[in-house]
């Protein structure tokens, strides 16, 4: 039997976190949502207990802010299903797209399912090039290290079971948590990256985005750490 489980990792969406929920729900693609909160100080605890009231969706805070890492790690004991995938409440992405991702899943229940914003010609709106091109290098980069083609490192998308997920014993605390999970599936599973292309549409730093340049430099580091 197959049973998806879906991460919603936030941290002060009120604005988004309503609406990136009634997508997936449309999407009706999911058995269990677990809404992860990472101490938010803005009215997305009050949008997500509602959420809460319907069927399948659950709320959690975390004990303190440290981070999307952080809200991942925190929800792996939640879990019960046989895969997970990790939706972000930022709007940027499009849940009619794990559809794809998931009857992928189901063929391969062993790979990791990757949503790639960078293959295919799905629709996409790049707010900041620089963000898109240091994207493109890092991808670039990791896939030499670890000499795995894998073309969107960053990307929010990543399905793959819970049980490998739940191994993966994750450290990171911020968004490096994206390289980590990777890094430490191709070093200890015997399995394959299988990509799917996605839609995207970035926000901007005024609409809430909340990676910085830093993290990319972070990215870049922890590549090499986790490889070597």
């Amino acid at each position: 039997m197959y049973l998806l489980d879906i991460i919603v990792p936030f941290y002060n969406e009120q604005d988004f976190l309503n609406q990136s929920i009634e997508r997936l729900l449309i999407a009706n693609i999911h058995d269990s949502i677990f809404l992860i909160d990472n101490n938010s100080t803005d009215l997305s605890k009050d949008i997500a207990l509602a959420l809460e009231k319907k069927k399948d969706i659950s709320y959690f805070k975390t004990d303190k802010k440290q981070g999307k890492g952080a809200a991942l790690s925190f929800s792996a004991d939640l879990l019960s299903g046989t895969h997970v995938v990790i939706h972000d409440a930022d709007l940027e992405y499009f849940p009619e797209d794990l559809i794809e991702l998931k009857q992928k899943s189901i063929e391969n229940p062993e790979a990791l399912i990757l949503g790639s914003r960078f293959i295919g010609s799905k629709k996409r709106k790049i707010k900041y090039s620089k963000a898109y091109y240091a994207n493109r290098f890092l991808s670039k980069v990791f896939s030499m290290v670890y000499r795995y083609p894998v073309s969107d490192v960053a990307t929010c998308y990543k399905l793959l079971p819970v049980g490998i997920f739940k191994n993966l014993n994750l450290k990171e605390n911020g968004f490096a948590v994206e390289i980590e999970i990777l890094a430490k599936y191709l070093k200890n599973h015997n399995s394959v990256i299988i990509e799917v292309p996605i839609k995207y549409e970035g926000r901007s730093y005024e609409e809430g985005k909340k990676i910085k340049f830093l993290d990319g430099l972070i990215y870049l580091f922890k590549i090499f750490t986790y490889r070597f």
